[in-house]
């Protein structure tokens, strides 16, 4: 056991911080009682931390999650390249059942954090759009894959940027995304062409959206199609985050200033 024990230690020794994601409240208060105050990571701030970063989703996948923590806390100063941070996570069914270290680098930065906490939408809208996009990769329309674009934000300057390819079934409606019945309402649109725009507050402007700004200057990778490009291309042009759900491969992307932060697999989630 000293071996193991000396193992453990050798985790821990020596960090800059501790970052404990999801804890319980008896863990928290323990920490806190032995060591200076940690980094809270959590979808809410139950324990009235100091320092404490928003989780606006669960990210099932630890490495997201790790990365969307390390993100935030640099972008709130709680530590900086170079640093090392020991993150006590939750890898099974357990809130925190295991310990792992790792250093702060610059590559850690990738803009998932500013896509939620410094987007013009609210952070609940963008992780309702996230919530659809994820569900309809997972289950698609009536048994077969689908592709789905959705813009979030800066819906006039969207719309003007766009044109209508059918009759806007939202057009003198004031339903908004997160509504069980939108949500269904939503996914069965899913099937036909064009962008959904949605406003900051959540509100779905529109459907059948084409998008016209051009594709020059816009970072995407190569193999993706016209649906991320269009994505990425009103991203560059406007405020708005774009949220692009592949047919080809299933996977969830965003989009924000006309590049890729975000690449999610919905069967992770």
């Amino acid at each position: 056991m000293t071996a193991s024990a000396d193992l453990l230690a050798d985790i821990v020794s020596d960090v800059d911080g501790v970052f404990l994601f999801s804890p319980t409240g008896s863990m928290y208060d323990e920490y806190c009682e032995a060591e200076d105050a940690p980094v809270v990571v959590a979808s809410e701030n139950d324990h009235d931390a100091e320092r404490y970063v928003d989780l606006p989703l669960e990210f099932d996948n630890v490495r997201d999650r790790i990365r969307f923590g390390i993100e935030g806390a640099m972008d709130q100063d709680y530590c900086a390249e170079g640093d090392v941070i020991a993150c006590a996570v939750g890898v099974f069914d357990d809130p925190i059942d295991g310990v792992i270290r790792t250093p702060v680098t610059e590559s850690i930065h990738t803009g998932i954090y500013d896509l939620f906490a410094n987007s013009r939408a609210d952070p609940n809208v963008v992780r309702d759009v996230f919530d659809v996009a994820i569900e309809l990769g997972k289950k698609g329309q009536k048994g077969k894959p689908v592709g789905a674009l959705f813009v979030v934000g800066d819906a006039g300057k969207v719309m003007n940027k766009s044109r209508p390819l059918s009759y806007n079934p939202f057009e003198k409606s004031h339903v908004h995304v997160g509504d069980p019945i939108v949500n269904v309402m939503l996914k069965e649109f899913s099937r036909l062409d064009g962008a959904f725009v949605i406003s900051d507050s959540g509100k779905i402007v529109s459907a059948y959206r084409y998008l016209e700004p051009g594709a020059e200057g816009v970072d995407i990778p190569k193999g993706l199609g016209a649906r991320h490009m269009a994505g990425g291309a009103i991203t560059r042009d406007t405020n708005a985050i774009a949220i692009v759900l592949s047919e080809s491969d299933g996977l969830v992307r965003a989009f924000k200033g006309g590049s890729l932060i975000l690449e999610l697999d919905p069967e992770e989630y």
